[in-house]
This record gives C-alpha cells, structure tokens and sequence, in this order.
C-alpha cells in the first residue's frame, strides 16, 4: 500500500478555484473508526473512543489492507462546495450512491452569466473558450424571455392568471426549459456529505476521466481539510491513481477516441430504442411469483390460503397497504415491502445531461454512465425540450445554436486542447446515452416520485415509458407502479397532493396512465 504524504498539486482553473469547507464532521473520527474495530473483538463490552490512545496504527493499516472498511464508513464529513462545474457533479460526485448532496437547484434558480468554470487555457482556445460560453449564456437569458408566452399558455390551462405566484411559477417554467442551452460548464454549489471511507476512494479515483483536473483540486481540497481535522488518516491514506491505470484509459491506449466511431455508436443505440426515451431491455421471467412466493414466506402461509394476485395487491396496493400512502419512504424497512426486491427491470435510456443529472440522484436505481468524451461526435447530438417544439422559429434558433456550440468544440479539438476542457462547452441538453437496472422496490419508489407532474419533464417522460413497458410484462405489479397522489388517493390519504401550493393543477389520480399528457 503507497500511503500519500501531501495532498494533490495540480493547475489551476483561470475562474475563480473551486471552494471547498469542511462544515461538519465527527468529533474524533480516525479514533472512532479504531475503536469500532476493537469492539469487534472486545469481551468486556463496548470499546469507547477515549479508549484507543496509542499503538494503533499497526492496526489501522491491517484491517484496511484486508477490506476491512466499514470501520471506516461510521464517520462522516459535511461539505460546502462553491464554484464547482456541473459536469463535474454530474461525471465524479454524484456517480455513486454513497453520498448525501443538498444542491442549488437550476429549474427555479436563475443562472449569473459569469458563473462558469474556466479550464486552464489560452490564447486563441481561451478566446474561443470564452466568446462561446457568452453566447450561451446570453442564449439561456433570451430564450428564457422567448419562452414565457408558451409556458404561460400552459399554465393558464391549468391555472387562473389571478392565482397566487402564477408569474413567478410560469417564469421559473421558461428557464427550466432555456437551461438546456447552458454549458455544463456553469457552476453550482451545494452541501456534500460522504463516509471517511467514501471520501479516501475519491482521493484514488480522482484523476479518472471525464473532468480530472477538477476532480483533483475539488477532492485535494477536500483530503486537505480531512488531513487538517484529523491527521491521522495519513495512516491509510494512498496515493491517487494515474488514469492510465483505469480500464477505460487502457482501452482508448489501444483503441483512440473518434468522432465517427462515436456518431455510430449513437445510431446504433438509438435505433434500439424504437423512439422511446427508456426501453425496457431486460427482467426476471418470474417476476410476479417471485413477489408473491416471498409475501407468502414472510406471512408464513400456502399458495392455497393466498393466491399470486391477491399477495401482489396484499403488498402493493395502498388501500390495503397504507405505509404506500405516506410521504415517509418505509418500504426497505418494512418486512412485508421488502418482498419487492427480488424482480429486477433494465432500460436504456436517452436523457439530455441536465435531466440526467437529476435522475442519477435516484441512488438505488444505479446505471452505467459513459465515459463522455467517447461519445462525442462531429454533429450536434441534443435532446429538443417539448416546449421548444411547440415554436418553429425557437427550435430553429435552438439547433443553430447547438450547431455553434458543437463548431467550437471541434475547433477547440483542432487545437489541441484536451477532451476533459472541450466538453465543458457541452450544453445541458447534450444527449446522454446509458443503461439503468433497478429492483421493483426502488423503481416503485422512484415511480413515485417522477411521474408526478412536477418532475422534470424528460425524467417524467422516461418513468411513463417504464411504468407502461412494465405494466405490458407484468401487469398485476406495473399496475401500482403510480404517482404519488394516486397512491394516496388509492390509501384515503388527505391531502391527495402531497406538495400543498405547489400542486401541479391536474387532478392526475383520475387519470390512468395513458391519459397523462404534459408539456411543462
């Protein structure tokens, strides 16, 4: 085991550098982490952090050579991160479900026009670099402007104009949709929480691609203030990894990156979804009796006390199970709910970068995302929002933009200017393709949540592809799989919207699922 001695030294961002403070954390971690380790192997009892006072470093270092490391997950550190990329949210701290994030929110925060990161360029790239980033920032500002007339429209069919914040909620619709012309590059800030033990794989996987000098500064800054609060970690702290030890940078060693490679892969996966936005590609043949054989375990009772169906609607359906009717999630917690485990689904999904975004934090229902430069193509490649449709000259300016932004890239790329600072031109609306699998118990959770009318819109789209693909297949299960005010309405719960003013204006529990229409 290398063991690191300093934290990483690495270029710097021309924008201001990424803000990294550690605000909350575990009064004597390292300690802690020791002291759980001895209690597995303490007769007398619990083993008090004050206990462990020296000659543990032997120790550490052998429990963590062996795998050991949930010693190492009971400590956890708070973060407070400003001036970080989107892209580099996207692509490293939220690419895995071991962390909690609270984030500023794009839908209904308006962006400042100079918050974006910077990559270390110059010249005539930096020029390029920055004359781009302009014009898509003035493009979300104009298309916000441009957009109101239509989101206007679709919230008075919901709603009277004399309603309370209708303004503001119909302005915050128009730049949900223009966000999508933002480069992935803008910035965000957000509270960042992980385990000691999450914290010291970040520092080994930070020079991974798609943003390894961001991830270097951010996750240096943050091993910085771990080392300052509690040196002791250096006992099992290694060093990070080059990228050329990742399999992925050993396979583009052999096979290099290229733009026509990329644009056929992007057909090939396009044409299997068959127009849809998620594509069930995958699942259990036994769904179904999986669900109900386990209902029936863990009741204790016979098929013929208990047939398939009737342990299906036991389960899932709120009017007889009403924790599926509260607003707390308690199924993994509940004995009988945990049954819906064992059937699995997977799609392949299409989704802009910034709907993504959002449907990665459904932390259960992991995917396999793509190392993005591999999918950069020579073309345009976006997702169009449904609101841009609805006006033929915007959805013309939209692609003429998109056709701007990918001409720039291309000339960064003739310039030589790597990947990882190329793409941070992509807009929020650049296509990302990949494959999601989910369990029955997360996927209705998640279902829960997103075909609720206020979900983002693309993500809404793609739970509805889903819901309805899984209903085809297995009907007595996908039958439940609804929005929350459904759920509640099914449980007698009051109110049947859970979100109070924010009530999206659709009474949608009377509608079944082919009936759902939205524009935003």
């Amino acid at each position: 085991m290398t063991l690191a001695s300093t934290a990483i030294a690495a270029p710097r961002f021309l924008s201001p550098e990424p803000e990294v403070v550690m605000t909350k954390a575990f009064t004597e971690p390292f300690r802690n982490a020791i002291a759980t380790a001895k209690t597995c192997y303490s007769a007398n009892g619990i083993v008090a952090d004050e206990q462990v006072i020296s000659g543990y470093e032997a120790l550490a270092r052998s429990i963590y050579q062996a795998g050991h490391h949930t010693t190492l997950q009971h400590a956890h550190f708070q973060f407070a991160l400003s001036n970080v990329s989107r892209q580099f949210i996207w692509s490293f701290l939220h690419s895995h479900p071991f962390y909690n994030s609270e984030q500023v929110s794009q839908r209904y925060v308006t962006l400042r026009p100079d918050a974006v990161a910077v990559p270390p360029l110059a010249g005539e790239a930096l020029a390029l670099y920055r004359k781009t980033v302009a014009r898509q920032m003035a493009a979300y500002a104009e298309f916000s402007e441009r957009l109101l007339p239509l989101a206007d429209r679709e919230w008075a069919a919901r709603f009277p104009r004399a309603r309370r914040h209708f303004a503001r909620d119909v302005k915050k619709k128009a730049q949900e949709i223009a966000r999508y012309v933002v480069p992935v590059a803008a910035w965000s800030y957000l509270y960042h929480t992980v385990s000691g033990i999450t914290l010291l794989r970040y520092y080994r996987l930070c020079r991974q691609s798609d943003a390894p000098l961001e991830q270097q500064i951010v996750v240096g800054k943050m091993v910085e203030a771990l080392l300052a609060f509690d040196p002791r970690y250096r006992t099992v702290l290694e060093e990070p990894l080059d990228e050329s030890m990742t399999p992925e940078a050993a396979f583009f060693a052999s096979a290099p990156m290229n733009p026509s490679s990329a644009r056929a892969f992007c057909d090939e996966f396009d044409a299997h979804l068959d127009g849809r936005t998620s594509k069930l590609v995958a699942y259990k043949a036994q769904n179904e009796r999986l669900v109900a054989d386990s209902v029936r375990e863990v009741l204790g009772v016979p098929t013929a006390r208990v047939s398939d169906a009737d342990a299906i609607d036991l389960v899932l359906n709120p009017a007889r199970n009403h924790l599926l009717g509260e607003s707390l999630n308690l199924t993994t917690h509940n004995k009988l709910t945990r049954a819906l485990v064992h059937p699995s689904y997977t799609f392949k999904k299409k989704l802009s970068h910034t709907a993504d975004s959002q449907d990665q934090r459904h932390r259960m229902t992991p995917a396999s995302r793509p190392v993005l430069a591999a999918h950069l193509s020579d073309a345009p490649d976006v997702i169009v929002p449904e609101l841009v449709r609805e006006d033929a000259g915007l959805e013309r300016d939209y692609h003429a933009l998109m056709a701007e932004v990918w001409d720039a890239m291309g000339r960064l790329r003739r310039l030589g200017v790597p990947d990882e600072f190329v793409l941070y031109l992509l807009p929020n609306g650049a296509a990302v393709r990949f494959t999601e699998s989910g369990d029955f118990l997360s996927l209705r959770h998640k279902h829960a949540m997103r075909l609720c009318y206020l979900a983002q819109e693309e993500i809404w789209r793609a739970s509805l592809d889903e819901a309805q693909q899984i209903r085809e297949v297995n009907p007595l299960l996908g039958r439940f799989l609804l929005p929350p005010c459904t759920l509640r309405d099914m449980a007698q719960a009051l109110p049947k919207c859970p979100e109070g003013e924010r009530y999206c204006g659709v009474k949608v529990w009377r509608l079944d699922l082919s009936e759902y229409r939205r524009l935003v």
